[in-house]
């Protein structure tokens, strides 16, 4: 009898880049691969995998930022359906703990794209979204161990390649990345028919940007709650700007950590700098994480304030190519 936790564990991160990927996942877990297809079709259907794609490095391939919206509780629900309806949306949750209260992360093929976005939640909502882009990472990965260990530590604190510049073999490569590979003994053959390249030179460009950094992970995209990781919250501090580095490379390395970083205040609104990410299994879990925060990174006296998600409006993969002219 095979590990499900096991196999999920060994794909989340670096997914075969071979012509029958399913088959050689299948082979290493003792599996045949219509047993792999079945699986990730079974939880593909049941939501509890988003894809099996690509997680693209922030702000190296286009733009993206965090935005959030201070909303009447009695609206949240009606708003944050506006926001979801934003093509370039990937994510969107409901947050308690500070009166902005409707988080949604959002992509685009560049800036002049992604700000069109905002002006357009702006229009839908009639309120005017905090635009929080990334200054520094620290940590971004969103792999799930599901064994507890830290399998996917090795991949914090990944150095940010420089901004691309992409060709319009590239834009369609990562447009027919973006809906994840297809369920199918070979995959990469879809996906280079798609975008009309050479499996050979597709093969290699995925190869080159993953180990570029530019792809930070090739794998199983998971939903986290649908793994027992059911509790989340934003931790956020007003740290000097001189100690956010050493701060934030201390908590990049912390138990439960998922996404750390620094991004840019909007005073007087908001005036924290420093992002930390929790995903815990429950409640519990969830406070012992922050609790390290005070006790281990000095933080406790630090101005903060903490987000506990509510409610998931939105989860999918950013869309960076859903506003770029590829052409012929």
């Amino acid at each position: 009898m095979y590990d499900e936790r096991q196999l999920y564990d060994s794909i989340q991160h670096d997914f075969p880049l071979h012509p029958s990927p399913y088959q050689l996942v299948a082979g290493a877990h003792g599996l045949c691969e219509h047993d792999v297809l079945s699986l990730l079709a079974r939880d593909l259907g049941a939501g509890r995998i988003s894809r099996i794609g690509a997680v693209f490095a922030p702000n190296v391939i286009g733009a993206s930022t965090l935005g959030a919206l201070a909303v009447e509780p009695a609206q949240l629900d009606r708003v944050a359906a506006r926001v979801s309806a934003c093509a370039a949306v990937s994510h969107n949750y409901a947050r308690q703990g500070h009166r902005y209260n409707l988080w949604s992360v959002a992509g685009a093929c560049d800036r002049i794209a992604l700000d069109a976005t905002l002006a357009a939640i702006a229009a839908k909502t009639e309120l005017t979204p905090l635009d929080l882009p990334l200054e520094r990472e620290y940590h971004i990965d969103l792999g799930f161990s599901l064994r507890g260990h830290a399998a996917h530590r090795r991949h914090r604190m990944t150095k940010t390649p420089p901004r691309q510049q992409l060709t319009n073999d590239d834009w369609r490569l990562v447009a027919a990345l973006e809906a994840g590979l297809p369920l199918t003994p070979r995959p990469y053959h879809e996906l280079a028919l798609r975008c009309r390249m050479p499996l050979d030179r597709l093969l290699d460009r995925l190869a080159q940007w993953s180990d570029s950094g530019v792809i930070r992970r090739l794998g199983v995209i998971l939903h986290h709650g649908g793994f027992g990781y059911t509790h989340n919250a934003m931790c956020v501090w007003d740290v000097p700007d001189g100690r956010a580095d050493a701060l934030g490379m201390r908590l990049a390395r912390m138990p439960r950590v998922t996404l750390c970083y620094r991004r840019a205040r909007r005073l007087p609104d908001w005036p924290y700098n420093l992002f930390a990410m929790i995903h815990a299994r429950d409640a519990q879990d969830l406070e012992t994480a922050m609790q390290r925060f005070d006790e281990q990174a000095g933080l406790g006296q630090v101005p903060h304030a903490v987000l506990v998600g509510t409610r998931c409006y939105k989860q999918r993969g950013t869309r960076y190519a859903t506003q770029q002219p590829v052409h012929a």
